[in-house]
């Protein structure tokens, strides 16, 4: 609760922490909008392909544009001014960086960029989660080897999550379920970037003023973000995941408690402490009032008579039994709140989430028939969705992670609704994501996918 007196007291003495982001996109923008208004905070480089639309970014956020006329980074570190480039090396290797804001949202090219910040003794947060969805454990375990922070980006909602279970665990609860919520139905998964615009409930001229992707946002609607998103929660948190994908049981917000309960006690969930995603639809397609769509939960239990009381007499909602409440944030304003990670790793030491192991996966799952020689367009695409499975399934099938599943050619039929292994596919083996993930399956998997 005192990062912004700690952010003070860095600026006071001169000494701000120093940043450096890769990926001006929308994510970044929201960030880049914020840090003008952040003591303590220097955005010493920013690193884009395209250099010319970081700049135009910066200036749709209201950045002024003499802030940007650093001629080199030495030069920014100088002046407190930034450097735009598109050299992502210059800007890890530089020694007065202390964290790298991976925002890529290219799930191969960020598992480069933090091993080689890892290299450099720089701290990582990782907006593109994508990747920490299929190497997360093993990227942790490079940066604590390096003696740095790698953490989830505070603003998505996975590290929202992630804050709440802390938040219960650190109270005494114990936790039922966590999770977010999503607009679905189960014909969403077949949805392409044609189709998108129609489920999201805008039109396409309403996304070409936003400047929004439609294979992005298709991503969020066909399942593959809510996977991605929960494998990453399930990692860092040990919380299981269902057996067979995720269910989306529909809910309004006073209802979460409800339903967030184990089947035997008239609820969706198999056991006690898993990641769930609350519908905010019903499954005729009526919207449900007062929904945690755009939000994050966590549900607890009372153990005790005493403390069921408790939750009665401070008037806490709660299931029927008085036993399960859900504590929730309706709202995540992604990249507006990234600094909060920033300052956690620069400042604290501490990553606003990060995995703790390899519980959780998602595989690349066909949205139609695929024949051989076809190219897999990744998640948000028109082939593949991504399912949320546990990673000792994964690991027995050798199933094939979404964040991998991008330009890989087909080697073999697959049909509609099959989950994807490593067998289907002709993979490129040389990246730094391949070899990683590889490496990190080596290491973390399930005792249970080993045993014969």
């Amino acid at each position: 609760m005192n990062l912004h007196a700690k952010l003070l007291q860095r600026q006071a003495e001169g000494r701000p922490v120093r940043v450096g982001l890769i990926g001006a996109g929308k994510f970044g923008s929201m960030y880049l909008a914020q840090i003008p208004r952040t003591p303590g905070v220097h955005l010493v480089g920013i690193a884009d392909l395209s250099p010319s639309a970081a700049q135009a970014n910066l200036a749709r956020v209201g950045w002024e544009a003499q802030r940007t006329q650093a001629g080199s980074l030495a030069e920014a570190v100088k002046t407190g001014a930034t450097h735009v480039a598109d050299d992502w090396r210059s800007l890890v290797r530089h020694p007065a960086i202390d964290v790298i804001v991976e925002c890529t949202g290219n799930p191969v090219a960020a598992v480069e960029h933090c091993l080689a910040a890892f290299k450099e003794k720089k701290h990582v947060v990782n907006v593109t989660v994508e990747a920490d969805a299929f190497c997360g454990a093993l990227l942790a375990q490079r940066a604590a080897e390096a003696g740095v922070v790698y953490s989830l980006a505070f603003g998505d909602q996975p590290a929202l999550i992630c804050d709440l279970v802390d938040w219960a665990r650190t109270c005494g609860f114990p936790v039922v379920a966590a999770g977010r919520g999503h607009k679905w139905l189960p014909h969403f998964c077949e949805s392409t970037p044609e189709t998108v615009w129609g489920h999201y409930g805008l039109t396409p001229e309403q996304a070409k003023r936003g400047g929004l992707n439609p294979k992005m946002f298709n991503s969020f609607l066909d399942g593959s973000k809510p996977s991605i998103e929960s494998t990453a929660v399930s990692n860092a948190t040990g919380l299981a995941v269902p057996s067979n994908g995720l269910l989306y049981p529909p809910a309004s917000v006073e209802d979460i408690p409800y339903v967030t309960r184990p089947k035997s006690e008239g609820g969706v969930l198999e056991k006690k402490g898993m990641v769930e995603v609350i519908s905010s639809l019903e499954p005729d397609g009526r919207k449900i009032p007062y929904d945690i769509r755009m939000g994050v939960w966590v549900t607890v239990e009372a153990e005790t008579e005493y403390i069921k009381n408790c939750f009665e007499e401070y008037n806490a909602h709660t299931d029927p039994s008085g036993r399960y409440f859900t504590l929730y944030k309706r709202w995540h304003l992604i990249g507006l709140e990234v600094g909060v990670s920033v300052a956690a790793v620069a400042l604290r030491g501490e990553p606003t989430g990060v995995a703790m192991g390899w519980n959780a996966d998602v595989v690349a799952t066909a949205k139609r028939d695929l024949a051989p020689g076809e190219m897999l367009d990744g998640e948000g695409g028109y082939t593949v969705w991504g399912k949320l499975l546990p990673a000792a399934t994964s690991a027995a099938m050798g199933g094939l992670p979404l964040g991998l599943a991008h330009n890989v050619k087909l080697l073999r039929a697959v049909k509609k609704g099959q989950s994807l292994s490593w067998d289907d596919v002709a993979m490129d083996t040389s990246t730094d994501a391949y070899r990683t993930r590889r490496a990190m399956e080596a290491m973390f998997a399930p005792a249970s996918s080993r045993s014969g």
